[in-house]
C-alpha cells in the first residue's frame, strides 16, 4: 500500500505506453500509403485487377440504432483490425481456436482539420463489456465481460467478417463513446504475402525471443525475417520482455513502419510492387464506403500530410486486473478517469497530449481502494446486496449497504471532494451510469444509489 492507501502495481502497471519511433503512419496507412504510390505507376487493368481484390462487408444492419454521436464532424475514427482467422490457410495457428480472432486492435483518429492524428492501440486483453451481437448463424450473443478481442470471434461464430466487425466496433463504441467511421482489417496470410513481396523486413531484436506459440526461434540482433518468422515476430509474446500485449503491441508499431519504409523503397520494382499489392489488397476487408482504391487513396491524402511530430501512437493506459481480482493473471483493466479522458478527447476532436497522459497514469487508482456505499433506490428488496456481492466480486471494498431516502430511477455515484478519481472507476464499471460531486457525502466513501435502470449482472 502506498501513502494513499492504494495497492502497488505490479511489475509495468499504470502506464501508458508510447512508440518512440511512432513517427509515420500506422500499418494500415502505411498500406494505403504503398497502395498511392503504387498503383499511381501501374496500367488501368492492373488497378481494376487490385481494385477488385478489395472486401466490402456491410457492417450497417449488426450495429443498431444505439450509437454513439459524432460531436466533430469531419473528423474520422477508423477501426483497424488484424484478423486471426482459423479458416483454410491460417488453420495452423492457434489449433484451440475454432473462430475468428482479432489480434491486433486499435482506432486510428483522423481529426477534422488533418493537422495532427493519434493510433490508439487496445490490448487485446482488455477486460470490458461485450455487447449482445449478431453472431452470424441466426443466433444473438447475451451481453457480458471478456477479454475484447471475443468480440471479433463472437461476431464471426457463422464465418462473416461482417457481423465479426459489426460486433468489434459495437463493443468498442460502447466502452469508448466514439463513434466508429470505417475499419479495416488485414488477415494472416496476407501480411505475411506483403512481407515476402518485398523480400522480407529487417528487424533488430535487443534479446532472443523463443516462443513455441507463436512458431518463432530468433537470435539477438538485426535481421531480415520474412513469411512465418515475420508472423511470429508480431505475434510473439510469452518469451519476449515482459511477456506483456503491450510490449507486442509496441513491436507491432514498430515492424509496421519497417514494412511501409521498405514498400516505398521498391517502387521501382513492377515484380515486387505488384506482389506486395496484391497480397495487400487480397486480404484487406473494409466496410463498403472504403472499398476500392479511390477511396483507400482519399484516406491516404488524409494522413500524408500530416507532420511526424503530429503524429501520436498510445496504448489505452491500463493495469493488470490481477490487482482487483487476484485470481485473474491473464487480463488487464483499462485505468480511469486516465482512458475516460482519452476517449472524451477524442470525441471532441482534441489533440492528446501523450506526455501528461503518461504522467497521470503513473498512479493507477485500484478497485480495491475505493470504498463504496451502495444504497438500494430501486424499492425492490436485496438489490443493494446483490449489487454489493457484484462490486466486492470485481474487487471494490464495499463498507455497507442501505435503502435511499427515495426511489431512484437513474443509477447515480456520489463523492466528497477529493475523490473524484475513485468515483470515476467505480462508474467505469456501471454502464451509462456518471459520477458527480456530493457536497453532502460522507468523507472517504463514495456513495451509489442504485437506480431501476441498473442490472446487477452488467457490474464488470
Amino acid at each position: 500500500m502506498d501513502g494513499r492507501g492504494r495497492r502497488r502495481a505490479p511489475a509495468g502497471a499504470g502506464k501508458v505506453r508510447l512508440t518512440r519511433r511512432g513517427r509515420i503512419l500506422v500499418w494500415s496507412a502505411g498500406v494505403c500509403a504503398a497502395l498511392v504510390l503504387g498503383v499511381a505507376g501501374v496500367g488501368a487493368w492492373v488497378y481494376q485487377d487490385l481494385d477488385g481484390n478489395i472486401q466490402g462487408a456491410d457492417v450497417h444492419d449488426g450495429l443498431g440504432g444505439d450509437r454513439p454521436v459524432n460531436l466533430s464532424p469531419g473528423s474520422k475514427n477508423i477501426l483497424v483490425v488484424g484478423s486471426d482467422s482459423r479458416d483454410g490457410d491460417n488453420a495452423r495457428y492457434g489449433g484451440d481456436l475454432t473462430t475468428m480472432q482479432s489480434d491486433t486492435l486499435m482506432v486510428v483518429h483522423v481529426p477534422a482539420d488533418r493537422k495532427w492524428a493519434t493510433v490508439v492501440s487496445f490490448p487485446r486483453d482488455s477486460w470490458v463489456g461485450i455487447p449482445a451481437c449478431d453472431k452470424g448463424d441466426g443466433t444473438t450473443s447475451e451481453p457480458h465481460h471478456f477479454k475484447i478481442n471475443q468480440a471479433f470471434a463472437i461476431g464471426g461464430t457463422g464465418g462473416g467478417i461482417a457481423e465479426a466487425a459489426a460486433c468489434t466496433i459495437k463493443t468498442i463504441e460502447a466502452n469508448t463513446g466514439l463513434r466508429i467511421d470505417h475499419f479495416v482489417s488485414l488477415d494472416f496470410q496476407g501480411f505475411k504475402g506483403m512481407v515476402d513481396a518485398l523480400d522480407g523486413v529487417e528487424v533488430c531484436p535487443e534479446e532472443a525471443i523463443h516462443d513455441d506459440k507463436a512458431r518463432l526461434d530468433l537470435e539477438a540482433g538485426c535481421q531480415t525475417v520474412r513469411g512465418e518468422d515475420a508472423l511470429g515476430y508480431v505475434r510473439a509474446r510469452y518469451n519476449v520482455g515482459n511477456g506483456s500485449d503491450t510490449g507486442r503491441i509496441g513491436r507491432q508499431q514498430e515492424f509496421m513502419q519497417a514494412l511501409a519504409e521498405k514498400a516505398q523503397s521498391k517502387l521501382a520494382s513492377p515484380n515486387a510492387l505488384y506482389g506486395f499489392l496484391e497480397s495487400a489488397t487480397e486480404s484487406l476487408t473494409t466496410d463498403k464506403d472504403l472499398a476500392g482504391i479511390r477511396p483507400l487513396y482519399g484516406l491516404a491524402s488524409d494522413l500524408k500530410g500530416v507532420p511526424r511530430d503530429r503524429l501520436t501512437f498510445l496504448t489505452v493506459p491500463n493495469y493488470p486486473r490481477e490487482a482487483d481480482v487476484p485470481a485473474d493473471k491473464a487480463n488487464v483493466m483499462w485505468q480511469y478517469p486516465q482512458a475516460a479522458d482519452l476517449f472524451a478527447a477524442l470525441a471532441k476532436d482534441e489533440e492528446v497530449d501523450a506526455e501528461r497522459l503518461r504522467a497521470d497514469a503513473e498512479d493507477p487508482v485500484y478497485a480495491s481502494s475505493v470504498r463504496v456505499r451502495v444504497l438500494n433506490g430501486t424499492g425492490v428488496p436485496g438489490r443493494a446486496a446483490a449489487v454489493a456481492e457484484k462490486l466486492r466480486a470485481a474487487g471494490f471494498t464495499v463498507v455497507g449497504t442501505g435503502n435511499a431516502p427515495e426511489t431512484a430511477r437513474t443509477t447515480t455515484v456520489g463523492h466528497p471532494q477529493g475523490l473524484r478519481e475513485e468515483a470515476e472507476v467505480l462508474a467505469s464499471r456501471l454502464p451509462g451510469v456518471r459520477a458527480r460531486q456530493d457536497t453532502g457525502a460522507a468523507a472517504g466513501v463514495v456513495t451509489l444509489v442504485v437506480g431501476t435502470d441498473l442490472d446487477p449482472e452488467a457490474i464488470g
